[in-house]
């Protein structure tokens, strides 16, 4: 799952609908063309799909996209559909600044294409502000999530606020915003590339909306990748589960885990962790959490320090730089501290946080998220508080997709699916693996024994060399296999290599 500064997501009502008939929404030509000088590689398209599948003649919606051509055509399979998690990350940025890394024999043999779901990026943007410099102003004030009871009540005004902006300004896309409606997209552009069956790679959020799509296109399916894994009942709140949104997910434990694992593999590199030269890397994090709730050093409060923490933990070549980050804070309690290690903000608006609000159960009580926040931060301190908040915007939103999927996610998908979890994931909790995998027929779990989200890409040859046999030619390794990562968290990165990741 992705977060943003100041956004959340939250649960609304799910009614359940089936997709209108393949023969009844007409589909589209996709006429590809340039991406421009510097992608010229690439090719870039739009086309137009039903915005409302009950009414597949009436108003239409834009999809954005983009694809790498297979480089060896005489042996092309079709084409390799992708989406890079969020909800709301851009599938079209993530697929120009990530396909070449696929492994040569996926870029021989597959088309690698990626799509702005629609309400993202370039796909008619689900907006919630006039102007981009509206909804700057109003993020530059947020804080990453509240702390005092003063913050909390400013923060719940501040969420009702945002969510009557957003369904001010964009109640059509809204209401057609759900995981359901992008799997009916999926399905229109398969088609319109002309392949007879689904290949797909799904990263966090993008295994929830491979599930909706198998569910409600089972024998549509050749070869799905789920990496990262999101459990559908966890996610839309039909698990009865008396949580909000970010806590129910789990997320809070999982970034639990993730610390005591950074602070492990610190002590065990010795030198190479800088935290080591300050005392046992758990007392010193710890003293400087505790002193930035009653005081910022250099611009950097408690919340902020969270979250930059959360961040890293997506994968583990960042954790030298934390480590730096954070021994900086603590000998240098008044200079301004240098850059932190950059976190990710891949949503171009708020709007693109919104998509659970339209799907997910609502708790009903945003009074009552200082409660829920103090008992995640008992179950799983600092992170469980942090991840306890998303989610209190759409309490107050008051739109639902009624073409949403809610359940329930056991599918009749005949092939093998191939499911990765990574041991220790903070945003996808390895836990939740097995259980995604149980909603498949046949699902080869794999587990990937390290640190990091999402982390079959790029991160383990052996996950790589799995995942490339099985799109090519549909042999999956047994259940229950294993691949360990290719470093550890504090070993030097090789000459020339840089920490990038775009997955969430």
């Amino acid at each position: 799952m992705r977060h943003r500064r100041t956004l959340t997501v939250a649960m609304t009502a799910l009614a359940l609908t089936m997709p209108v008939s393949a023969s009844a929404v007409g589909v589209p030509k996709i006429n590809w063309g340039t991406c421009g000088p510097e992608l010229a590689q690439f090719q870039c398209a739009t086309v137009e799909v039903p915005t409302d599948y009950d009414r597949p003649n009436g108003s239409t919606t834009t999809i954005a996209l983009t694809r790498l051509p297979a480089s060896d055509p005489a042996r092309r399979i079709g084409t390799l559909f992708t989406n890079p998690g969020g909800p709301g990350a851009s599938g079209v940025s993530f697929i120009q600044h990530n396909a070449s890394t696929y492994s040569p024999e996926l870029r021989a043999r597959f088309d690698i294409l990626g799509f702005d779901p629609r309400g993202v990026g370039l796909s008619d943007p689900v907006t919630c502000y006039p102007t981009a410099a509206e909804e700057g102003a109003v993020l530059a004030k947020l804080k990453l999530f509240p702390t005092t009871a003063k913050e909390e009540r400013g923060y719940i005004a501040d969420a009702a606020k945002m969510a009557a902006s957003c369904r001010k300004t964009s109640p059509d896309r809204l209401e057609h915003y759900s995981t359901a409606n992008v799997a009916r997209d999926l399905d229109v552009l398969r088609q319109a590339v002309g392949d007879k069956k689904l290949n797909y790679i799904g990263y966090s959020y993008g295994t929830y909306l491979g599930a909706t799509y198998a569910k409600l296109f089972p024998n549509k399916v050749r070869a799905m990748v789920m990496d990262g894994t999101l459990l559908p009942e966890r996610y839309t709140g039909s698990n009865g589960d008396d949580l909000p949104f970010g806590a129910r997910l789990r997320q809070g434990e999982a970034a639990s885990d993730s610390y005591q694992q950074f602070l492990l593999e610190c002590k065990k590199a010795a030198a190479a962790c800088p935290l080591n030269a300050l005392g046992a890397p758990k007392t010193v994090v710890e003293n400087l959490l505790d002193r930035l709730q009653s005081k910022p050093i250099g611009g950097f409060d408690y919340s902020t320090t969270v979250g930059i923490m959360f961040d890293a933990f997506y994968r583990s070549d960042t954790y030298p730089a934390l480590a730096q980050q954070l021994a900086e804070l603590a000998t240098q309690p008044k200079a301004q501290s240098k850059a932190a290690p950059a976190r990710q903000e891949d949503y171009p608006s708020i709007g693109n946080a919104m998509q659970p609000c339209v799907e997910t159960r609502q708790t009903g009580r945003p009074l009552a998220y200082p409660a829920y926040a103090d008992a995640a931060d008992q179950r799983a301190p600092h992170f469980g508080r942090y991840r306890a908040w998303i989610g209190i915007q759409c309490e107050f939103l008051g739109l639902t997709d009624t073409d949403a999927f809610a359940g329930p996610f056991e599918n009749r998908v005949k092939p093998p699916v191939l499911v990765f979890g990574t041991r220790h994931d903070p945003a996808t909790p390895y836990q939740a693996t097995r259980p995604f995998a149980n909603l498949w027929p046949d699902a080869r779990m794999v587990t990937i024994e390290g640190w990091g989200h999402a982390t079959s890409f790029g991160a383990s040859v052996c996950a790589d060399e799995l995942l490339t046999k099985y799109l090519t030619t549909l042999a999956a390794p047994p259940d229950g296999s294993t691949c360990q990562q290719d470093r550890k968290p504090f070993d030097p990165l090789p000459i020339g290599k840089s920490v990038t990741s775009s997955i969430r």
